[in-house]
């Protein structure tokens, strides 16, 4: 049955309480258990929280019920994210028109390009002994080379950080929902102006890069217009410079404070594949999704009426021993991996080709350069909450090995 928890255990922690996002587990399994339908009075009004993998695995195939569209969550656009904010049938014109951008054959020809990228981030430091992987790694590998893929430039990567982290992570007093909204609404303003320069730009000069070809692309044998346009821009700038350095982030982490599993992917990078995988599981950099109810649904003899607001517990659901066998356990020869950390059905996240490409050849060269390091005794890492961003994540090791 659905259940209102007390403050300690109040799902809400999961988007503000950084204590959680340095080790969601323990809580993962108190929601799981006690209130699979949990309610939150929350910071933006009335929500559920979902937190098993079947209860949440059908939320994301069945967006008639669990929408995505933009009055899902506000984070300051001016136009809906698409196509993550547009729900079947509509959705799938933009997906016949993006999925080809990032699907494994396209992803597969920036190796070169990736690879001398990922050795010149590495050059910086590796013979200093010590890094900050998230500030030196984490933020620019992916960062930079969305830029290349996109056409836009470097210059501009500050501005895009900025961007990111005041739509994502504002800096504003746990709970301050007004001042967040300034921040996000202040900075969607930014980036719509930015992009409507850089689509005209595309759109007197093209290019062979992404934003040009997206400018000059038919669905349906139209243009798009201005404002699809621009939605796709945001969504993309978004997604290309946060979840991965996240990801990351929670990776390295985990592989230092696992000597063992550390070892294993270094003494046989044959097992990067997997271990790329069950980390996505493990550490789930996007805890949580929001979904707006369209239609009443009922889950665990709890109807939730149209019109509530819900959260999808990624997290939870890849921890959970209903799907997983040895669910605690983190082993790089599961056999069967339905993880969500790219969500799923319609929505499924459209990078996730590219998410892996990164991911995989960034461990694999950090791993063939730098096989052995911890984090240095005494160090407390702290994470933002929902997305699992390492504020910095302190290196060590001995550049003569």
């Amino acid at each position: 049955m659905q259940r209102q928890l007390d403050p300690d255990t109040d799902p809400l922690r999961l988007m503000v309480d950084p204590d959680v996002a340095r080790d969601p587990h323990g809580f993962y399994a108190l929601l799981r258990d006690r209130c699979p339908v949990a309610h939150s009075s929350g910071i933006n009004g009335e929500a559920v929280f979902l937190s098993r993998h079947e209860d949440v695995s059908w939320a994301l195939r069945h967006p008639e019920v669990f929408s995505s569209a933009a009055d899902a969550i506000d984070i300051g656009q001016e136009q809906p994210l698409i196509p993550l904010q547009v729900d079947p049938p509509a959705h799938a014109k933009y997906r016949r028109l993006l999925d080809p951008e990032f699907s494994p054959k396209k992803v597969a020809g920036l190796e070169g390009e990736a690879r001398a990228l990922v050795n010149r981030l590495i050059d910086r430091f590796a013979d200093r002994g010590a890094c900050d992987f998230h500030e030196e790694f984490a933020t620019p590998l992916p960062s930079t080379l969305f830029l290349a893929i996109s056409g836009l430039p470097h210059e501009d990567l500050e501005t895009f950080l900025r961007w990111r982290d005041n739509t994502i992570r504002p800096d504003v007093a746990p709970g301050d929902v007004e001042a967040a909204a300034r921040i996000r609404a202040q900075t969607g303003r930014e980036i719509t102006e930015y992009f409507t320069a850089a689509i005209a730009e595309r759109r007197a000069r093209p290019d062979d890069r992404l934003l040009s070809r997206i400018v000059h692309a038919e669905v349906d044998g139209q243009r798009l217009s201005q404002t699809e346009l621009l939605g796709i821009c945001h969504l993309l700038l978004l997604g290309g410079l946060d979840t991965v350095t996240a990801t990351l982030d929670c990776m390295v982490a985990h592989l230092a404070r696992h000597p063992d599993r550390r070892r294993a992917i270094v003494e046989d990078p044959t097992h990067l594949d997997a271990a790329v995988e069950e980390l996505l599981r493990w550490e789930t950099p996007v805890q949580v999704v929001p979904r707006l109810v369209r239609t009443d649904v009922t889950l665990h003899d709890t109807t939730i009426p149209a019109g509530t607001h819900v959260v999808l517990v990624l997290g939870a659901a890849n921890t959970d021993p209903a799907e997983f066998p040895d669910a605690e356990t983190v082993s790089f020869t599961r056999d069967r991996n339905r993880h969500l950390a790219f969500g799923g059905g319609p929505h499924r996240c459209l990078g996730s080709h590219l998410a892996r490409f990164e991911l995989r050849i960034g461990l694999e060269e950090f791993h063939r350069r730098i096989p052995a390091y911890e984090i240095p005794p005494g160090t407390e890492l702290r994470y933002s909450p929902g997305i699992r961003q390492a504020e910095s994540l302190p290196l060590v090791w001995d550049p003569a090995r």
